[in-house]
C-alpha cells in the first residue's frame, strides 16, 4: 500500500517522518513544498506539512465594496471557499495520486480537524478511491506518534463542521458589524473600527473595568495594630478589623493607652498540608506565563514550537486531570536526562506517585506536560523559560504536599482584643520544584493562655480602599473562560487583535478612546453584542454540532436571525451611533487651541499614514506641525510659556518628555540642539521631514544643506560632545530592552560602528 500523511505544519511533518522512518526518510521538494518519503513495514509513505488553513473563506468579490454594499446584505450572504495556498494544494494533488490511504495527522482539535478535512476535499479530486484515516496524538514523541499510526481512527467530520460553522458565523458578524460601525463613524481605510462576536464583549470587559476604576470612590479606613515581644517582635490587628469611623478607632487607641503588657486569652496552632497546584491547561498555563512577563500570544507561540519540536505535549487543552494511561513515572524517567534530573530522582523515590487533579476533565488531550528531557544547551532564550515553567509545573503536580504550621493568638490589652497570626513552612514539599509562588511566612512564638506578653506599642494606621485592578492578559483569559467567550485556541488571539486594532494598550490592559467610543455607542443603544450572553449561546451551539446533536446549517441560520435583529437596532440608531463615535474620536485626537485662528489642533494622519498636527480651520488656516512617527502622543492641556502653543508628552521606547508642539519654538529648538555645523557654523538640530522622518539638519538651510540621518526608533539624548574623528555631534539612543548606546551622527565617519555606552 502507498500512504499519504497530512500534517499541519512543515516542522511537524519533518518530525513525524523522522519518527516513523527511524531517521531514514528522504526529503523531496514539489513546487517548493517539502515532503518526506520512506518505507515502513513494507508500505510506502509520503508526508507533507501544510501551513495551517490552505483554504480561506470570504464573500464574493461583488460584496467587497464597503461604500456600495449595505452591511445588512452580508447577514445572509453565502461566503465562498478559495484555495489560498496554491503551491501546497498543487503539491497535495501530486502526492495524492494513486495513494491507497490518506492519513490526517493535524492537531487534534476543532481547527486541526477542519484543516485536515479541507486538505481531504482537495485530495478527493485525484484520489477518489483512497481510504481516509485519522492519527490522533497529544505529543510528537516516538511512543505517541507510533501508537497513533498503529491505532488509526475515523475522521471526525462533526468536529470539523463545528469549526467551519464558527468561521461562517464569525465572518458574518465581523464583516457586517465592522462595516456598519466604520461607515456610520466615517472611519474607513486604515482607520476602520472593527467589531466582532467575541472581540466586542471581551473589549467591553476591559472598558467596564476602566469605568469601575474611574468611578471608584476611595473610602478611608483605620487599622489599630499592637506590637508585642516574646523572644521576637510580632504584631496583631484589632479584632474589630477595619474602622470606618476615625472616632471609633481613636477611642480604641485611647483605651489601650498606657498599657505595658497584654494577656493571652487564646492560642492555637496546627499543622496541615498545603496541596500542590493543579496541572496546566491552556488557561492556567497562559496565566502563569503572563506572570513571567510573556504576552498570551507570545507564550502560546513558544509552546506550539516546543510541541512541534517534541519537547512538550499539545498546548491547547481544557484538561487539568492526568489520564491513567499517561505514565507519570515514565515521564519522570524522561526528565533524568534533563536539567531537572536531581528533582526527577527525588520524586521517583516516592512509594506512590499521586498527582493533583483540577476540576476540568476532557478526553481529547491531557494537561500540558514535558514529554522529553532537555538541557539549556538544547533549548535557549524564551523557549527555555517556557519549557522550564512546564517542567516545573509537572514536577510540582506529582510532588508531595508542603507542610505548613499555622497559629493564631488573641491577646487582651485593657479589654481591647488583638488577633495575631503566624505561618511557618515546616516542609516545602512541592515548593522545592515550583519556585514561582513566594512563600508567605509570618512569625508568631508559642504562647500559653493566661500568659502576660510585653507590649511595645499600639498604633493607628490610616489607609484607603483601592479600586479593582486592570486586567492582566492572564486574568482576562481566565475571565473569558468563565464567561464562555472564545475557546482555549482563540482567546490569546482575540487579545492580540485588541492590541493590533489599537483598542487597548499597556501591560495591564487599558482601553483607548476608540475602544470606549465603540463600546459606549453599542451599550447606549442596547445593541447587545457587547455582552457575553449572545456569544456564550453560540459557543454552546458549536459544542452541540461537535457532538452531533445540531447541524452547522441550523446553527448558522439561528445566528443569522440574531444578527438580523442586531442590524435592525443598529440601522434605526445609525446617525446617533455615528455621531457619538465621531465626537469621542475627535476628543482622542485633540491637542489644543490653534494660536493662529482659535481652531482645534488635532493629530491627523496623511493618506500615506504619516501623523502630524493640523488645524480644524483648514483650508482657511494652514497651520501644521510635524510629529515624531514613533511613540505615543498625549496632550497635556497646557500651553508653552515661550510661544503659547500646546504642550504634548511624547512617550517613546526608553523615555518620556514634554515638549512644545511648535517645531519653531525656541524651547523646541534648544531641546533638539545637537551641536555646531562644521560647514557653516550654524546649529545642527533634530528635525522632521514632511513624512515624519527625523534627521539632523542645519539652521542655515537652504544656504547650507548639511544633514545626517537618525535612528527612527528610540529616545535621542544630545550629549553636547563631538566626534574625535570627524567633529560631528555625538548622541545617545535609549531603547527598551537593550543597553543605551552612543554614536556619531555622521554615517561616513571612520568610527562607523556604534559604541556601547
Amino acid at each position: 500500500m502507498s500512504k499519504l500523511v497530512i500534517s499541519e505544519k512543515s516542522s511537524s511533518a519533518r518530525r513525524i517522518a523522522t519518527i516513523l522512518s527511524n531517521g531514514k526518510s528522504k526529503r523531496q521538494s514539489i513546487e517548493r513544498v517539502s515532503s518526506y518519503h520512506f518505507e515502513r513495514d513494507g508500505e510506502d509513505y509520503s508526508v507533507i506539512g501544510l501551513r495551517g488553513h490552505i483554504v480561506g473563506m470570504d464573500y464574493p468579490e461583488e460584496l467587497n465594496s464597503w461604500a456600495e454594499i449595505n452591511p445588512k446584505d452580508l447577514v445572509r450572504a453565502k461566503p465562498e471557499k478559495k484555495i489560498i495556498m496554491k503551491s501546497i494544494a498543487s503539491a497535495l494533488k501530486t502526492l495524492a495520486k494513486d495513494k491507497d490511504e490518506v492519513i490526517v495527522a493535524t492537531d487534534y482539535d476543532r481547527e486541526g480537524e477542519l484543516i485536515g478535512v479541507e486538505a481531504l476535499d482537495i485530495v478527493k479530486e485525484v484520489a477518489p478511491k483512497a481510504e481516509f484515516k485519522r492519527a490522533r496524538f497529544s505529543a510528537l514523541t516516538k511512543v505517541d506518534v507510533e501508537r497513533a499510526f498503529d491505532e488509526l481512527t475515523e475522521i471526525d467530520y462533526a468536529l470539523a463542521e463545528s469549526a467551519e460553522t464558527r468561521q461562517v458565523i464569525d465572518l458574518a458578524w465581523g464583516a457586517t458589524l465592522t462595516r456598519f460601525i466604520s461607515l456610520a463613524s466615517s472611519r474607513l481605510g486604515r482607520e476602520f473600527l472593527s467589531v466582532g462576536r467575541v472581540q466586542s464583549p471581551t473589549l467591553a470587559l476591559i472598558v467596564d473595568r476602566e469605568k469601575e476604576i474611574e468611578h471608584f470612590e476611595a473610602k478611608p479606613f483605620w487599622d489599630i495594630r499592637a506590637t508585642f515581644e516574646k523572644d521576637i517582635e510580632f504584631t496583631g490587628r484589632h479584632s474589630h478589623g477595619r474602622f470606618w469611623n476615625k472616632v471609633d478607632a481613636e477611642t480604641v487607641l485611647k483605651a489601650a493607652d498606657g498599657a505595658k503588657t497584654g494577656k493571652v486569652r487564646l492560642y492555637e496552632a496546627k499543622e496541615a498540608p498545603e496541596w500542590p497546584p493543579v496541572p496546566f491547561n491552556t488557561t492556567i498555563f497562559l496565566m502563569e506565563a503572563n506572570r513571567l512577563g510573556f504576552s498570551a500570544s507570545r507564550a502560546m507561540s513558544i509552546a506550539e514550537t516546543l510541541y512541534t519540536s517534541g519537547w512538550i505535549s499539545y498546548p491547547r487543552t481544557d484538561n487539568t486531570v492526568y489520564p491513567p494511561t499517561l505514565g507519570l513515572k515514565f515521564l519522570l524517567e524522561k526528565l533524568l536526562a534533563s536539567a531537572f534530573s536531581k528533582e526527577a530522582k527525588e520524586l521517583l523515590k516516592q512509594e506512590k506517585i499521586v498527582p493533583t487533579r483540577g476540576k476540568s476533565f476532557a478526553t481529547d488531550h491531557p494537561p500540558i506536560h514535558p514529554v522529553r528531557g532537555a538541557k539549556k544547551s538544547k533549548i535557549t532564550g524564551d523557549k527555555w523559560t517556557i519549557y522550564e515553567l512546564v517542567c516545573r509545573r509537572f514536577l510540582a503536580t506529582v510532588a508531595p504536599p508542603a507542610l505548613v504550621k499555622t497559629s493564631k493568638a488573641e491577646i487582651d490589652v485593657k479589654k481591647e482584643v488583638f488577633v495575631c497570626e503566624g505561618r511557618e513552612i515546616l516542609d516545602p514539599g512541592w515548593r522545592n520544584y515550583y519556585p514561582y509562588y513566594p512563600a508567605k511566612e509570618s512569625d508568631l512564638p508559642e504562647l500559653s493562655e493566661g500568659e502576660s506578653i510585653k507590649l511595645l506599642g499600639v498604633n493607628m494606621e490610616e489607609d484607603k480602599t483601592k479600586p479593582p485592578p486592570r486586567f492582566s492578559q492572564g486574568k482576562l483569559i481566565q475571565e473569558m473562560e468563565r464567561l464562555g467567550l472564545g475557546t482555549k485556541s482563540t482567546r490569546h488571539e482575540i487579545i492580540k487583535k485588541l492590541y493590533n486594532r489599537k483598542y487597548v494598550e499597556g501591560k495591564y490592559l487599558t482601553p483607548t478612546v476608540s475602544a470606549r467610543a465603540v463600546i459606549d455607542a453599542l451599550g447606549d443603544h442596547n445593541v447587545g453584542i457587547e455582552k457575553p450572553e449572545m456569544t456564550n449561546l453560540l459557543e454552546k451551539d458549536m459544542l452541540e454540532i461537535a457532538n452531533g446533536s445540531k447541524s452547522g446549517g441550523q446553527v448558522v441560520e439561528e445566528s443569522q436571525d440574531i444578527l438580523e435583529e442586531v442590524m435592525e437596532t443598529l440601522q434605526s440608531n445609525r446617525k446617533e451611533i455615528g455621531e457619538e463615535i465621531k465626537r469621542a474620536l475627535r476628543m482622542q485626537n485633540y491637542i489644543g487651541v490653534c494660536k493662529s485662528c482659535g481652531g482645534d489642533l488635532n493629530v491627523i494622519r496623511s493618506r500615506a499614514g504619516q501623523r502630524f498636527v493640523g488645524c480644524s480651520g483648514f483650508p482657511d488656516c494652514r497651520v501644521t506641525h510635524p510629529l515624531p512617527q514613533a511613540g505615543k502622543v498625549i496632550p497635556t492641556m497646557e500651553t508653552c510659556e515661550e510661544c503659547g502653543s500646546p504642550m504634548i508628552e511624547i512617550t517613546e521606547r526608553g523615555g518620556k518628555e514634554t515638549i512644545c508642539v511648535d517645531a519653531q519654538c525656541p524651547t523646541t529648538r534648544e531641546r533638539n540642539l545637537l551641536g555646531t555645523c562644521s560647514k557653516c557654523g550654524g546649529d545642527l538640530t533634530i528635525r522632521y521631514s514632511k513624512r515624519g522622518k527625523r534627521f539632523v539638519g542645519c539652521s542655515g538651510y537652504p544656504k547650507c544643506n548639511n544633514s545626517f540621518p537618525l535612528p527612527q526608533k528610540g529616545y535621542i539624548q544630545p550629549t553636547k560632545e563631538t566626534c574625535e574623528k570627524c567633529g560631528s555631534p555625538i548622541i545617545t539612543v535609549l531603547m527598551r530592552n537593550r543597553r543605551k548606546w552612543t554614536l556619531c551622527v555622521n554615517p561616513d565617519c571612520e568610527t562607523k560602528k556604534f559604541k556601547q555606552a
